[in-house]
């Protein structure tokens, strides 16, 4: 498996099976779909990861290292110096709740929630999770810093509750538009 052409296999599956994450859920993520969408046979699942766990473990981590990869794009096209109030909500709530949010992406929204509930299920995630909070986290410090809104982490944890809490409302409510419910949130917490 230490081969190129084993590399690329996994690398695949994993992307097959984060792509099937990010539309569908954990429930999503079963060795048959995965190997469908990669264009593999159903054995290279098996063989590239030992279980079904190992393969949302891929999925759950490509996920998360594209969103942030993604996030540190937006970061490094913030122009230097404070950006508005507005601005920067919206760039947060991109990390929070995703950009497919923004447009009343009320499906978005619902399987990023269920995958962090979700993972709170799973223990095997659990040092995975941590690690990647940990990583949004300081994605989300350096944005509010870079942006003249700087935060202790704390606050940091304190506003991503606030949104966290807004949005679950937001969702139990049945509220089409969490991400608007969640941005007013932001706005009142971050106004000087």
């Amino acid at each position: 498996m230490g081969t190129a052409k084993g590399e690329r296999r996994r690398q695949e599956l994993a992307t097959a099976a984060a792509g099937l994450l990010r539309s569908g859920g954990f429930e999503a993520v079963r060795h048959r779909a995965v190997a469908e969408r990669a264009g593999l046979p159903l054995a290279s699942t098996t063989y590239y990861f030992a279980s079904l766990d190992d393969l949302v473990t891929a999925a759950v981590e490509r996920t998360s290292r594209d969103e942030l990869a993604e996030g540190r794009e937006q970061l490094d096209a913030l122009a230097d110096g404070p950006v508005a109030t507005p601005a920067l909500v919206e760039l947060v709530l991109d990390q929070l709740l995703g950009p497919e949010s923004r447009d009343g992406g009320l499906h978005a929204v619902l399987l990023r929630y269920e995958r962090l509930v979700g993972a709170g299920r799973r223990p095997y995630l659990a040092p995975l999770m941590r690690e990647l909070r940990e990583d949004l986290d300081a994605l989300l410090a350096e944005i509010l810093v870079r942006s003249g809104h700087p935060l202790d982490a704390a606050a940091l944890r304190d506003l991503v509750a606030l949104v966290d809490g807004a949005v679950i409302s937001a969702l139990i409510e049945a509220d089409a538009d969490p991400r608007a419910v969640a941005r007013d949130v932001m706005i009142r917490t971050l106004r000087p």
